[in-house]
């Protein structure tokens, strides 16, 4: 064996990164980490090809304090991951998350709001009349209220956040390779041996799988399975003629969301259940615009009935279909094996906290702050959902 490290990574985009960042920067911990990073241009990761946004409107304790980390991290980053004085940006944007409910939706947009706020989340909550008040371009007719983030959500670079932590991690003594993860050889419960893509072969002390949709192949050679799919999304740009003021990311009662984009705007939606196979390609289908998007859009924007489309492009999310909520712990059966996968479309905006809850267990073998034992790989098992309502 020519090769051993104290922890390896098996893939390098935010999640990734961010473990090995917390890794380093851990005082407590001395050992030599390896991100394996097949494609380091990151063209169809989802850290590269999502909307990048972060909210603390979720209705479970444990994503809520997620991204209250998350949004301090990222109003810090530029000192935080700054390198030989070069902080990195991420054009981080609070413009906030706008749910919107109908009458059916109120009480759970309601109940929401309460465990928001008394967890110390900065969000308003408006009847019909003051959305009309606040958003003045908005069609309220059919609504009972809405919910805005007055600060702390928004949208930002998720390259540049993949980048940066990368960039960090790398001047702290992380070695990044470009190989993929073939090969994990078990022996007692332990990923003794690794071998790569490239034929080469690694010893490590602890093996941190963070490799999106390609995790769930690679965690059921530990003998463990999760009912992690790969999804397509779809994200649309389009102009208005009109100028809408304080446009935040909102959240239609249908699903169908939109934000500022530069001059323009992006948007798009979850299809159906019944319409969404597990993902094989990137393809885009201009007719889910056309028929489901953009009649959604128009009818709550009416000055969006006049838009002009631009490009759109799709990736695939790492879909934890169980309850559509993270995987991040250690893998049940083994001793050393740690995944972190399954974030359904907030990987980005849990990155920060994530990584570093990942990072001190595989540095001290539990939690040393904010514990994230809820979302535990082991609540398959147990049938112990963790109940989001908030599914965007």
């Amino acid at each position: 064996m020519s090769e051993s490290f104290d922890v390896v990574i098996a893939g390098g985009a935010a999640i990734g990164g961010s473990v090995a960042y917390h890794l380093a920067a851990d005082p407590g911990f001395k050992g030599s980490v390896l991100v394996l990073e097949p494609d380091p241009t990151y063209a169809r990761a989802a850290s590269a090809l999502s909307a990048a946004s972060i909210r603390q409107q979720f209705s479970s304790a444990v994503n809520i304090r997620i991204s209250l980390f998350g949004i301090g991290f990222l109003r810090a980053i530029g000192e935080t991951l700054a390198v030989d004085g070069e902080k990195p940006e991420i054009g981080l944007v609070e413009g906030g998350y706008l749910f919107l409910a109908t009458p059916a939706g109120a009480p759970i947009l309601a109940a929401n709001h309460a465990l928001q706020t008394g967890l110390g989340a900065d969000i308003v909550r408006y009847d019909p009349a003051g959305l009309k008040g606040r958003f003045p371009w908005l069609a309220v007719d059919d609504l009972a209220g809405g919910c805005w983030g007055r600060t702390g959500e928004g949208w930002f670079d998720g390259y540049g956040l993949l980048q940066a932590f990368r960039r960090k991690a790398r001047s702290m003594g992380v070695v990044y390779r470009k190989a993929g993860l073939a090969k994990i050889d078990m022996k007692g419960g332990r990923a003794e041996t690794l071998t790569l893509d490239d034929g080469s072969r690694i010893a490590c002390g602890k093996l941190v799988i963070a490799a999106g949709t390609g995790a769930r192949d690679l965690v059921r050679q530990t003998g463990f399975d999760m009912p992690v799919h790969a999804k397509k999304r779809m994200i649309f740009t389009f102009e208005c003629r009109e100028k809408l003021e304080g446009f935040p990311l909102l959240i239609d009662p249908t699903g169908v969301y939109c934000r500022p984009e530069g001059a323009g705007f992006i948007g798009g939606s979850a299809p159906p259940p019944d319409a969404d196979p597990d993902a094989t390609d990137f393809d885009v289908e201009h007719s889910f615009f056309d028929d489901v998007v953009w009649p959604a859009l128009a009818a709550r924007v009416p000055a969006f009935e006049a838009i002009r489309p631009g490009r759109a492009w799709a990736g695939h999310y790492d879909m934890n279909l169980f309850d559509h909520n993270a995987l991040v712990g250690p893998v049940p059966g083994t001793s050393n094996v740690i995944v972190a996968n399954g974030f359904s479309g907030h990987g980005l905006q849990q990155s920060p906290a994530v990584g570093r809850y990942v990072a001190e267990l595989a540095a001290h073998g539990s939690f040393r702050t904010l514990d994230l034992g809820e979302l535990d790989p082991g609540r398959l098992a147990a049938n112990r959902p963790v109940v989001e309502r908030n599914v965007v």
